[in-house]
């Protein structure tokens, strides 16, 4: 592969922690969670350079992790935006590399595998997410809790990240997203929207999102088998 360029997105509070400090500062095997996803990408060799976004606060704290961790290839740390879609784009001025990758900060069990197969269904098809199939059923509710649906089970995936694109595609599709005030709940949903067609790359069920307290002592877990 050639080299690829990340962005780890790190800015959001995390409320449903529960924690005065934010979910990816919280200890997690001894470092900071956001700290073993740098480590992550660190290791992979086909990343060139890594830009994080970060809440403007903890631009300093955070720029002490690059140097405590020997992070070499976080080439930047930047403040981020009002909403995800603003941090990664202001992450993506940063890079330089014609491949990218989006990174959740707060996803520490991503595998290399899993960066790898993502990375290539996107150099097959010109953009892919890493996603799981959906284990359990789905229904859809009403405003009343009715049930008013059960979509296909076979055809519903769970996403996660990293979510790979080019970078001059995912930055324009961004652009016409604020353009137009359309605000995705991921990053593909952007390239979605101008005619892209997105593949979906099998990830892991272990790529957790550390959201809510019972998902530390999860990845903790998970973590130590990895080592």
């Amino acid at each position: 592969m050639e080299a690829w360029g990340a962005v780890i997105v790190a800015a959001g509070k995390g409320t449903r922690m529960g924690t005065i400090q934010s979910k990816q500062y919280l200890p997690l095997c001894g470092k900071p969670v956001l700290v073993h996803t740098l480590e992550k990408f660190e290791q992979i060799e086909e990343v060139a350079e890594v830009v994080l976004v970060v809440g403007e606060q903890d631009v300093g704290l955070c720029r002490s992790y690059v140097t405590d961790y020997k992070l070499t290839k976080v080439k930047a740390v930047v403040a981020g935006g009002a909403e995800r879609q603003d941090s990664v784009y202001r992450g993506l001025q940063e890079l330089d590399s014609r491949w990218v990758m989006i990174h959740d900060g707060v996803r520490p069990l991503v595998s290399r595998e899993a960066v790898t197969r993502c990375c290539q269904a996107a150099y097959r098809h010109g953009a892919a997410v890493l996603a799981v199939p959906v284990k359990d059923t789905i229904k859809q509710v009403n405003d009343q809790g009715v049930i008013t649906g059960t979509p296909d089970r076979q055809s519903l995936w769970s996403i996660q990240t990293p979510q790979a694109f080019q970078r001059a595609q995912i930055v324009d599709a961004l652009e016409r997203a604020a353009a137009d005030g359309f605000l995705g709940t991921d990053d593909a949903m952007a390239v979605e929207r101008i005619g892209v067609q997105v593949a979906v790359a099998h990830g892991e069920y272990t790529n957790i999102k550390i959201t809510t307290p019972e998902d530390l002592p999860m990845a903790e877990l998970w973590l130590s088998g990895q080592k």
